[in-house]
């Protein structure tokens, strides 16, 4: 049973009571983490256990229903989304009534298509001509350049690559699949077909970052968990509305995430934005002006530049990571970086950097967490929730008017929800998070073309997330990079309006007739 704090008047509450009275609430919200803590314990070893499993109730339907009131035959709305597509007929058969009459006229025909499959074994034999000439050299006949080094066609490969990296098949459901239906191939060999020789994927990928970076005016980027030979990683992806890009590192640190942002670059450059920000960093005098004074400006890769800071007496782990993320910022300023980019995050610190954006949802899941102890604690929560969302709502309509008056009222709304004081010593502490977190928030304000929040990186990268737990972590730096590269490619696909399945079968085929995806990203900008 709940146990509530009783209501105590304000002018009662002496600094002795108010200190009790925000050690209790602290050991209530301790206690229910605690509770929330044993359940899953418990469902944990229910688990191991092979104990059944809780029932899962589905929650009602009544209210979808009711939504549908009054929008007129729910089965013609449904057929009328339907996307109507031209079919492409492939074969055409005649046929004729039965004992037909002699002297019968024809009237035409009634057409009726049927969607069907061919699913059956394609082997093809190349006999490769052998010749001898006239001078007595011996020429030979050259298979297609898609086929050469292999014993698997451009279709049985792509499709291959097609059920794993987009329906999320397992390599053993696979391998079960095509030898029912008479395909002669290896575990090992479908292994190799999805994560070797793919270069020019890898190549296409990696350009995409770029490319999306210098054709958008922000990024949203998020990270998630991704084990990796045994051992805890983490990916990371970038992207917006028209690309989307993953890595798989094992740091989610902001040196990480800076060397992701310099992409195929391996260079540390010390410019005049480097040395800001190791001063904005609060790098000690000593170490900055060693670097200041230093002739040496780029670096051309991460042992020269380690090397550089030896020379420098600069051993401290803190100062070390503070000049290592100047320098990277110095050479995404070098490689011309755009300095108006927002970075749209969830308030992890790795992606706080350059012009910055918040997440009005994430800083909303603060107040979510709070367990009011008593009647009046919930009151003021409500109170601050409906706040949020009443700034959200203005925010939204600020987007699309742009009224300067509205601009300095939602400001002194801001302050004033952050200036609030309460009994309740956990939600005054969120509000002061809020009020730290004010320009990141409302760079909204200044620029009304990015999002509020970062629900599409959240989208994105749960794409990865079911494929690793449908096919578990990677063992192979081969096989780590190819899940980067397939994911960031099928997702670029799906936004840009590609099948992934034709877009496959080009690049296997090497047409080259579906467009390269960082030149569409390119000119549709």
């Amino acid at each position: 049973m709940k146990h509530t704090l009783p209501h105590i008047p304000e002018e009662e509450q002496t600094p002795a009571v108010r200190l009790l009275m925000a050690f209790i609430e602290q050991q209530q919200e301790t206690i229910l983490k605690q509770q929330a803590e044993i359940e899953s314990l418990k469902d944990e070893i229910a688990r191991l256990k092979k104990l059944p499993r809780k029932p899962k109730i589905r929650p009602s339907k009544l209210s979808r229903d009711d939504k549908n009131k009054g929008s007129g035959n729910s089965r013609k709305s449904t057929t009328s989304r339907k996307r109507k597509k031209k079919l492409t007929i492939h074969k055409t058969e005649i046929i004729k009534p039965d004992n037909l009459p002699k002297g019968s006229r024809l009237l035409g025909y009634e057409d009726y298509t049927v969607q069907d499959m061919v699913i059956r074994p394609y082997n093809t034999r190349y006999r490769l001509a052998r010749y001898r000439t006239p001078d007595g050299t011996t020429i030979t006949g050259v298979l297609p350049e898609e086929l050469q080094g292999n014993h698997f066609g451009v279709t049985l490969k792509g499709y291959i690559l097609h059920q794993y990296y987009h329906q999320r098949v397992t390599q053993p459901l696979i391998l079960q699949q095509l030898t029912e239906w008479g395909i002669d191939i290896s575990s090992g060999q479908i292994s190799n077909i999805l994560i070797q020789g793919k270069e020019e994927f890898h190549a296409e990928k990696d350009e995409l970052l770029t490319a999306g970076i210098n054709n958008s005016s922000y990024i949203h980027v998020d990270d998630t968990g991704s084990r990796h030979d045994g051992k805890n990683g983490y990916c990371t992806h970038i992207g917006n509305e028209s690309f989307a890009w993953f890595a798989s590192t094992g740091s989610k640190s902001r040196i990480n995430f800076l060397e992701l942002l310099r992409g195929t670059a391996l260079d540390y450059t010390i410019n005049t934005v480097a040395l800001n920000y190791m001063d904005m960093q609060g790098l000690p005098c000593k170490p900055l002006t060693a670097i200041k004074k230093s002739n040496s400006i780029l670096f051309h890769d991460e042992e020269a530049w380690e090397v550089h800071l030896a020379q420098l007496n600069i051993t401290n782990n803190r100062h070390i990571r503070i000049a290592t993320e100047g320098a990277l910022l110095g050479t995404l300023s070098a490689n011309g970086f755009p300095p108006d980019l927002v970075i749209i995050s969830d308030d992890a610190g790795q992606f706080n950097i350059l012009l910055h954006a918040l997440c009005w949802i994430h800083a909303d899941r603060v107040f979510q967490r709070i367990v009011p102890a008593c009647d009046k604690h919930a009151e003021k929560l409500e109170w601050v929730h409906s706040e949020i969302w009443d700034i959200f709502s203005d925010l939204k309509q600020y987007k699309e008017q742009q009224d300067p008056d509205l601009k300095i009222a939602i400001k002194a709304r801001f302050d004033e929800l952050c200036a609030t004081q309460t009994s309740f010593a956990t939600l005054d502490q969120a509000l002061k998070r809020l009020a730290n977190n004010k320009d990141e928030l409302l760079l909204v304000l200044e620029r009304p073309d990015i999002p509020l929040h970062n629900n599409l990186s959240e989208r994105d990268i749960r794409e990865y997330v079911i494929k690793r737990k449908i096919s578990g972590s990677t063992r192979s730096d081969n096989g780590r990079r190819c899940r980067d590269t397939f994911v960031s490619l099928k997702k670029t696909c799906q936004k840009q309006g590609i099948s992934f399945w034709e877009f496959l079968c080009d690049r296997l085929k090497k047409n080259n007739t579906v467009p390269y995806l960082p030149d569409l990203l390119s000119a549709k900008a």
